[in-house]
């Protein structure tokens, strides 16, 4: 079973970093997505106060709930310091969404006993595991 696999399949707390209120983006139609396949997403974005009718959070650890993985929206060199903080809230898996990639932050992850997902969409991989 593929790591990706596993996340999706254990893992239902969601925290979307860098999830936007535009519904034209790639973050707000993964969130909606996730939402109606049963998954609780917490929005985690300064800007906004409420996204796909959830409480939005300035950053992780401010979310007063257990997160179970962080997906990341953000630009690659943005990683490390959301994966610092996912260290810091216990969460169980990091996700880089398609195109996003920081081999150090994902080692860092690792070594703090995460699962790590690089540069892949959990929509597209969600739909990948429920059409076999």
């Amino acid at each position: 079973m593929s790591t990706a696999t596993e996340i999706l399949q254990s893992c239902y707390t969601i925290a979307i970093v860098g999830l936007s209120a535009d519904e034209t983006r790639p973050s707000y139609r993964v969130g909606k997505y996730l939402q109606e396949q049963g998954y609780k997403v917490i929005p985690v974005n300064p800007k906004e106060t409420r996204i796909l009718g959830c409480t939005c959070y300035p950053d992780l650890k401010t979310i007063p709930e257990k997160v179970d993985v962080v997906d990341i929206f953000r630009r690659s060199e943005d990683v490390p310091p959301i994966v610092d903080q996912a260290i810091q809230i216990r969460a169980e898996a990091v996700w880089m969404q398609e195109g996003i990639k920081n081999e150090e932050a994902a080692q860092k992850a690792r070594l703090a006993g995460m699962k790590v997902v690089q540069d892949r969409c959990m929509l597209k991989e969600h739909q990948k595991i429920n059409n076999q």
